[in-house]
């Protein structure tokens, strides 16, 4: 027996030479006590990095507009409009003219509006889309209940108990600004003015909603696409906007007109404008005595119309082009007959859009009935350029 247990210990090697087999746990020298084992396993925990919670919303820092006076008498006006414009989106108007006590008044109409009871703002507004008094329970972000109310500039109810003589006035005050500002832009940046004719080119929205609670991103109420929109600032108030760069918070100046760029004008200018997405969100504080009340006119299309790019050299030939009664295209600048400078220049439009063109109606619904549009709806409408 101590023969065999003597062969069990002593195991032979590669090179012929026994060697002791491996001292077992229990035959191990105890290097560290029990405390000792305790404060090194203390010291590595305290070296690990903390866990790490991000907050679901981070408020944005608030900022100022940049300031662009309307007067006749600024030689600045177009620099400093394209400037915000292209770099933000968004700039606030001041020496506007627009009367101030008629804003006043147009909120007052509004506040009476947003008091009616359910039943009655039902039947007051009317059922054809956008035209309409929306009311979600939730928005979507646990915020609360948001109503909102959207009218054509002529202010018009299904009731005819609501006068609404000054939010109508308000209105066409802000459209005519608005109009203004869209001529401003497309001579400053170069595309063709489509709202220069007139007649039924265009479209106003006057959209009424109450403010969201709190200092944090969030939307209210629905998305509609628009060329500009504009907002009264009738006291110190700030505006949460959703612009390409992000979230951006801003308090422009009493009695200013914050403007915010569209999608729709982006895609007219190819990309050289900003926009803001939706329309901006004024924000209550807790503690507010007064109600947060946003009033914003959009400029923006009838449902049958075509969105497109109309920045010259973006254009291309196509079947919607105009021709007269020899065929010859009037959309195509005449180079004295040179076919080769003709499909030169179709070929750089092809390479400089960026956008396609869509249906306005068909987009408009998709964006009016997106709940979380957090993705860019216009994504779906760039091009790709191969040759990038």
């Amino acid at each position: 027996m101590a023969s065999s247990a003597h062969n069990l210990q002593t195991l032979p090697t590669l090179h012929g030479v026994t060697a002791a087999p491996p001292p077992t746990p229990a035959t191990q020298p105890n290097r560290l006590s029990t405390s000792d084992a305790a404060d090194a396993l203390s010291r590595l925990l305290h070296r690990l990095p903390p866990t790490l919670s991000l907050p679901t919303r981070l408020s944005p820092p608030t900022t100022s507009p940049p300031s662009v006076s309307f007067s006749q008498d600024n030689p600045n006006f177009l620099k400093d409009i394209t400037s915000s414009s292209s770099q933000l989106g968004f700039f606030q108007l001041t020496n506007h003219h627009l009367p101030s006590q008629l804003a006043v008044s147009a909120e007052i109409e509004s506040l009476s509006l947003l008091n009616l009871p359910p039943d009655q703002k039902q039947e007051t507004f009317s059922k054809i889309w956008p035209l309409s008094f929306e009311y979600d329970h939730e928005d979507g972000n646990g915020d609360g209940d948001a109503e909102s109310f959207c009218f054509d500039s002529s202010c018009s109810t299904e009731s005819t108990s609501q006068s609404l003589s000054s939010l109508k006035e308000f209105a066409l005050a802000l459209e005519k600004v608005g109009l203004e500002v869209v001529e401003a832009l497309s001579c400053a940046v170069g595309f063709e003015n489509p709202l220069r004719e007139g007649g039924n080119k265009f479209c106003s929205l006057m959209w009424i909603s109450e403010g969201v609670a709190g200092n944090k991103p969030g939307f209210s109420g629905r998305f509609y696409p628009y060329i500009i929109a504009l907002h009264y600032q009738i006291r110190c108030r700030k505006y949460l906007l959703l612009a390409d760069s992000g979230w951006v918070s801003v308090s422009p100046q009493v009695d200013s007109v914050l403007v915010t760029v569209g999608d729709i004008a982006q895609v007219w200018s190819n990309g050289k404008l900003k926009k803001v997405r939706g329309r901006p969100m004024a924000v209550s504080v807790d503690g507010e005595s007064t109600r947060c009340i946003s009033m914003s006119l959009l400029l923006t299309l009838p449902t049958e119309s075509t969105v497109s790019t109309l920045l010259p050299g973006t254009t291309t030939t196509t079947s919607s082009s105009s021709t007269d009664d020899h065929g010859q295209d009037n959309n195509v600048k005449d180079y004295n007959n040179d076919d080769d400078d003709d499909e030169k220049e179709a070929e750089d439009n092809k390479k400089n859009k960026l956008f396609s063109s869509f249906s306005f109606e068909d987009y408009a619904w998709r964006v009016y009935h997106e709940r979380l549009p957090f993705k860019d709806p216009l994504d779906r409408f760039r091009i790709i350029s191969k040759f990038i």
